[in-house]
């Protein structure tokens, strides 16, 4: 007897297929996606994986010049990064998990992000540093996708809405991004496990799974970037403080938006404890890496009038660079209209997601980084969530 391809199953065929095609894309490059930072990351993981600082040094800088075209551009860039680590060596960079790329002040910053090295360890114990890396960027692709699909289902969206929503994850910078070797594309597979908790736990159904989801998910971004876990946390328990007062003035009860300010409060309060006990770079350290160049020249007796300057400027910049290239705004624009149309609290918590991206940029106005899309990615998570629901007609769950 012929098995019944039920819509649920043809949903996951369907999920199973838009994964693999994003594997086969991936395929073309296994490298070249590397960033300034990347070495920093890479290093650490081959300190935590047994090998000398000097060791993983030099093969995070091996990996770094390999895409050079031609063989005396690869020997150029290595040259550079050599000389460049035994100049900070010999200016006080003589100890840490990540190798000397600059002063210690500047990779203070990296020596407090282990979630991603950590991450790699056993992708590059098993696979090799290529490959490993590699292979962690796309589990932490689908991760991700997974998530916001099961957000998107668990929020009352149908099957094709919810594979909307996974394909926008991944053919939007949110996807590029989280195969970069850096440590945002597990930040952004931990923000859409975020989601899929809070959605969880604000219509009802497996509150305590919810739970887990969120505080497990803010707690590995803490580990994996500090700063944005704190940002989005921050975001999320404000908005559902916004909720639960909606919800109360209208005589409804005000649980479990509630809950869910308690427990993303707490932790944020908890994350921002915890970066003053261990001493981790603060917002004021943000500044100053932005005024002194990596903390290359004396510190700015008071940053803050300056920052503030940079930040005019910046998003005067930026607002130029999306008109030219309107990609953001346009998806932007179509989430406005989705959530305008079916208002739902899954459109307040991609607003407040979003939020914690803006906060991000905000956090660091640099202009060098105006074209990039990595510090602002989790404004895409608007569009990602919100633009499926033109797609279903249940009716969400306030």
């Amino acid at each position: 007897m012929r098995r019944r391809i039920t819509r649920s199953r043809a949903g996951i065929l369907c999920a199973v297929l838009v994964m693999a095609t994003f594997v086969g894309f991936q395929l073309t490059s296994l490298t070249g996606r590397d960033s300034p930072d990347s070495k920093n990351y890479l290093s650490y993981a081959l300190r935590l994986s047994g090998e000398s600082r000097a060791s993983a040094t030099a093969q995070a800088i091996d990996y770094t010049c390999v895409d050079e075209a031609d063989r005396p551009l690869v020997r150029e860039c290595v040259r550079k990064l050599t000389a460049s680590t035994a100049y900070w060596t010999r200016h006080g960079n003589t100890s840490g998990m990540t190798g000397p790329f600059l002063n210690s002040r500047f990779m203070a910053i990296y020596e407090a992000r282990p979630g991603y090295p950590l991450l790699l360890v056993p992708f590059i114990a098993v696979f090799g540093l290529v490959l490993g890396v590699w292979l962690a960027g796309v589990t932490v692709a689908l991760a991700g996708s997974l998530f916001v699909l099961a957000t998107l289902r668990a929020a009352g969206a149908n099957w094709a809405a919810a594979l909307c929503g996974q394909i926008l994850y991944l053919t939007l910078p949110t996807g590029a991004i989280a195969m970069l070797p850096m440590a945002d594309g597990l930040t952004l597979a931990c923000t859409a496990a975020v989601a899929l908790g809070c959605t969880l736990t604000l219509n009802g159904e497996r509150r305590t799974a919810g739970t887990a989801l969120v505080t497990g998910g803010l707690l590995v971004a803490f580990l994996a970037r500090y700063s944005q876990a704190l940002l989005l946390a921050g975001a999320l328990a404000a908005a559902f403080a916004g909720l639960a007062r909606y919800r109360k003035r209208r005589n409804r009860p005000p649980r479990p938006a509630l809950d869910l300010f308690v427990l993303c409060g707490g932790l944020a309060l908890a994350m921002q404890l915890t970066t003053y006990v261990l001493g981790w770079p603060s917002g004021y350290d943000s500044a100053q890496d932005l005024l002194t160049h990596h903390y290359q020249r004396p510190d700015v007796p008071d940053p803050w009038p300056r920052f503030l300057t940079a930040e005019g400027t910046f998003w005067s910049a930026w607002t130029d660079h999306q008109l030219k290239e309107p990609l953001l705004l346009i998806t932007l624009a179509l989430a406005a209209c989705s959530t305008l149309r079916r208002p739902t609290y899954l459109g307040l918590l991609a607003a407040a997601t979003a939020a914690g991206g803006v906060l991000n940029q905000a956090g660091h106005p640099n202009l060098d980084m105006l074209a990039g899309q990595r510090l602002i990615v989790l404004v895409w998570f608007l569009p990602v969530l919100t633009i499926p629901l033109l797609l279903t007609a249940r009716p969400g769950r306030n």
